[in-house]
């Protein structure tokens, strides 16, 4: 998978998103300009290999990780270093 070069800060803000229970990979996309796939493999390399299956068993089927998923929209939290 072929991922843009990314700073070590923007690396570690996305790991932060990709993390939060609320922000939804579209988040992310449209700040980052990285798709899920993309998100997913940046995940798998820079983390350890636990660490990655216990982020991808949380994250597989929550409705919050996708905006057509998700059952509401108003009074969301919104992180103070999130841009979306």
């Amino acid at each position: 998978m072929n991922l843009p070069e990314l700073s070590s800060e923007t690396v570690n803000r996305i790991i932060e998103m990709a993390w939060e229970d609320r922000t939804p990979f579209e988040a992310i996309e449209k700040q980052f300009g990285l798709e899920e796939k993309q998100v997913i493999a940046l995940m798998r390399r820079e983390m350890k290999a636990s660490s990655f299956r216990m982020w991808r068993e949380r994250v597989s089927g929550r409705k919050t990780k996708h905006l057509q998923k998700r059952e509401f929209t108003a009074g969301r939290f919104k992180s103070d270093n999130q841009k979306t």
